[in-house]
């Protein structure tokens, strides 16, 4: 009798989380200055497919890897399909050539649903397959881009190092040339999709200290990705270490166009592009989420909403992510009309990325108790923005960036 009392109870529950979580995947996005009539209607058709897809696809999903810290890798040929793998590709190379404004749209859909997929996708396109195209010779090209865009490869990007993450200048991984190929020897960290990955976009210093960057082969011998586990942030991607050791990598597999740092940097700015559109999604799923349960939710006979310290939450987390698109809006426009420049890149990731992260925490607190389970998606935001706000840039680099261009000074030593 015990036992089977349980199973029901236990069955209970399933009912009751499968259904929150449908009901989460019934999103209204929050548009206070309505933004969508300021998008074109192939980007509203764009947004309306990609979220169709989170919804239905992805949402599911996203609490059960999250709790046990595994990667959904059956999405990445879905998305493939999709285009949302490098969307910005030339169609010539297996890209579905959209705008700066389709792929924020994109990067905003997926990290409403949740960051660590978000961060597979722009990693996938903004540091694997950009460099590709742009440094990259035809042959590379026509050989790689077509694989990972529809996502029978999956790329990693090896730039950051354990004592290097803020200062990529000190880099210590090191490739030097033995007759057609190149000798790597180094170590990078906290490298998404690293372990589950087919080819790896790796920097190292050569002989003469220039930064070069090479395509590799990750069934390499002396190559190996072990993956960094124990995690209580993006526990729905892949973080991993690359170890090199003694890596041959033939001439044909150097990026010919990539010669010095500030080419690995570049990459850098798209990836912080996507980011910042992608803080727009994780702050209004929080909002969207929150603005429910404090209607529904009764204390004293009254909505929760209907207080007055409700409310004023409430309007400076609307007002905080009204600003936030409106910025991304801004910033698609320039990328698009080739106007965009990397400080504008960091104050939008600087900026959207804290206050999706404030407003987490927020809305987590009107949660109550319920904001500490997975039946709710806050929680889950919350700590996976500790490491949005910490990765590609922390927020003190880009205020020092930012510093830079408005008065001139370098603050860095």
């Amino acid at each position: 009798m015990v036992v089977n009392a349980q199973k029901s109870a236990c069955a209970g529950y399933k009912t009751i989380y499968t259904e929150k979580i449908t009901a989460m995947s019934k999103y209204t996005e929050f548009d206070f200055y309505d933004i969508t009539s300021m998008l074109s209607e192939e980007d509203v058709m764009v947004r309306s497919m990609v979220r169709k897809y989170c919804s239905d696809n992805l949402m599911p999903l996203v609490a059960k890897h999250w709790e046990e810290g595994t990667f959904p890798s059956h999405i990445a040929k879905e998305m493939g399909a999709l285009g949302l793998l490098g969307p910005g590709v030339a169609a010539k190379y297996g890209g579905a050539a959209m705008t700066a404004m389709q792929y924020g749209l994109i990067c905003q859909e997926i990290e409403r649903v949740d960051s660590g997929i978000r961060s597979f996708s722009s990693v996938q396109g903004s540091l694997v397959m950009y460099p590709i195209e742009t440094f990259g010779n035809e042959e590379q090209k026509n050989h790689y881009l077509p694989k990972l865009a529809s996502g029978e490869y999956i790329g990693c990007f090896g730039l950051t190092e354990p004592d290097f993450g803020s200062d990529p200048s000190g880099m210590r991984t090191k490739c030097v040339r033995d007759g057609d190929d190149w000798v790597l020897n180094g170590q990078k960290m906290w490298i998404t999709s690293g372990t589950i990955s087919d080819v790896a976009i790796v920097w190292g210093r050569d002989e003469e200290g220039m930064v070069q960057g090479f395509i590799v082969d990750c069934k390499t011998p002396g190559f190996s990705a072990p993956e960094q586990e124990h995690k209580w942030s993006l526990r729905c991607s892949v973080t991993s270490e690359l170890i090199l050791e003694d890596v041959r990598v033939p001439e044909a597999n150097r990026l010919p166009k990539a010669t010095g740092l500030k080419a690995a940097l570049s990459c850098l700015t798209q990836a912080r592009y996507g980011i910042s559109w992608g803080a727009v999604g994780a702050a209004q799923a929080c909002f969207d989420e929150v603005l429910r349960y404090t209607n529904k939710r009764i204390i004293h006979g009254r909505p929760l909403s209907a207080f007055q310290l409700t409310q004023d939450k409430l309007a400076e987390m609307g007002t905080e992510i009204t600003k936030m698109q409106l910025m991304v809006w801004r910033l698609a426009q320039m990328k698009d009309a080739g106007t965009m420049r990397p400080q504008h890149v960091s104050m939008a990731k600087r900026n959207n990325v804290a206050k999706a992260l404030e407003i987490a925490r927020i809305c987590r607190s009107l949660l109550g108790a319920n904001g500490i389970t997975l039946e709710y998606q806050t929680g889950r935001h919350m700590c996976n923005l500790e490491t949005v706000l910490t990765y590609e840039g922390t927020h003190e680099i880009h205020s020092l960036i930012l510093g830079e261009e408005f008065t001139g000074q370098s603050a860095y030593s």
